[in-house]
This record gives structure tokens, C-alpha cells and sequence, in this order.
């Protein structure tokens, strides 16, 4: 079942990080998922070597399993300087300390639920980006997620078009090698970058959200 038609702006611009409108009890079906796979591969990767791959799970003592490990990152993140709750603490009074309450919030909620989220994609990228070093560390790196990253993005553009929602996550990558244990990634060759929580969403309204005004992040020319 799609959404209702959305121009490419609207597609863009109401994509949010959906958490506590995922619909638990709805299943959602592999093909659907492979379709939106399908769309993701679209997407522009470095050499057009497509190092891509995408672990799809819907078991669930998997989902379980990887949601345990995502609570215990969870505590660590909670504490950690620069977390939606440490901008929430010091952020004073408005608009957008009220968006970060919020934020954090939602981000409890997905922590307490993300077992019954139905489906999490879990996107790869070949190699070990954790080895990458050197004097051109930087290039290596923003080619290796320029060359997942994308196609990620898509994948949740293409839900978003199909009425699912998404909420891209990335806490359990503290412990990632276990969580290449409970999936059967070969950890030494393969790099996981994000868990990105999978259903329908309840309601397809969604708006665009604050954001900083154009001129406050602008540069042109120089910074």
C-alpha cells in the first residue's frame, strides 16, 4: 500500500526519523522491503563498486537480540557529552530545547520497543572502516560512507513512499562485533553502519521539521 502521491520536495522534506508511529502489530512483507532494496542500489557509490549490502531481519529472537545490545549502548549514549539529552540540558528555554524533549523522548520510546519494530535493515559496506588510517584517512573514510550512506537514505526515501516508516540508528554499533555474532556478518571483512528500525507508519502526514535558518549554516565562497 502506497501513501498518498508526494511530489519529490514533499518525499524530501517529510521523511522524519519515525519512532513512536511505527506500527508494531502490522508485519511488513520481504518483497516490499526488496523493493525499496531495489531503489536503494540506485544510489551513486564510489568507482560504481557497489560494496553494498543490506541484512534484512525480521526474526524475531534476532530483533531481540540486536535490541539488547542497542539498550546497552543506549545507557553509555545517554551519558555521553553531545547526546540529544546533554543539547536538551543545556539548551535553554524554546523552541528548540522543546524539539530536543521531544526527540529524546521518541528516542526512549524506540529503546523500549525496538523488539517489536517487525523489521531492521541493517546496511553494510565492505572492508573495515574502524582500520582506515594514514595521512588520507579523511578521504578514505568519506569514500567508504559516501558509498553506503546513500543508497541508505534512499532505501528510506522508498519506504516513505510506500507508507513505512524509518528511524536510521546507529547505537548498536558500540558493540558491533557481537552484533556481527547474532547476524553472521564475517566481522573482519565487513563494515555495518547503521540499524535502521522498519515498519509502517501509523499515518503518512508528516511535516517538515525546525531546522536552523539558511543563513545561520550558509557560506558562499568562504566560510
Amino acid at each position: 500500500m502506497h501513501s498518498p502521491d508526494l511530489t519529490p520536495e514533499e518525499l524530501l522534506t517529510t521523511t522524519r526519523a519515525v519512532r513512536k508511529r511505527l506500527d508494531l502489530e502490522r508485519g511488513v512483507d520481504i518483497d516490499i522491503i526488496k523493493e525499496c532494496i531495489g531503489v536503494a542500489t540506485q544510489a551513486p557509490t564510489g568507482g560504481n563498486t557497489q560494496g553494498w549490502s543490506f541484512v534484512v531481519v525480521a526474526d524475531a529472537g534476532q530483533r531481540a537480540a540486536l535490541a539488547e545490545l542497542y539498550r546497552r549502548a543506549w545507557k553509555i549514549y545517554k551519558q555521553a557529552p553531545g547526546s540529544v539529552y546533554d543539547l536538551f540540558a543545556q539548551e535553554p528555554s524554546g523552541a528548540r530545547k522543546d524539539q530536543f524533549g521531544r526527540v529524546a523522548e521518541s528516542a526512549d520510546y524506540l529503546v523500549e520497543h525496538l523488539h517489536r519494530v517487525p523489521v531492521h535493515v541493517v546496511p553494510c559496506i565492505g572492508g573495515r572502516v574502524d582500520r582506515i588510517s594514514g595521512d588520507f584517512a579523511s578521504v578514505g573514510l568519506a569514500s567508504v560512507y559516501g558509498s553506503i550512506l546513500p543508497a541508505t537514505w534512499s532505501f528510506m526515501l522508498a519506504a516513505r513512499a510506500r507508507g513505512i516508516g524509518t528511524a536510521w540508528t546507529t547505537c548498536h554499533l558500540m558493540f558491533e562485533e557481537e552484533a556481527a555474532g547474532i547476524l553472521g556478518i564475517p566481522y573482519d571483512k565487513i563494515s555495518q553502519v547503521a540499524l535502521i528500525a522498519t515498519a509502517y507508519s501509523i499515518g503518512t502526514d508528516f511535516k517538515p521539521s525546525l531546522r536552523k535558518p539558511i543563513d545561520d549554516i550558509l557560506h558562499i565562497d568562504r566560510w
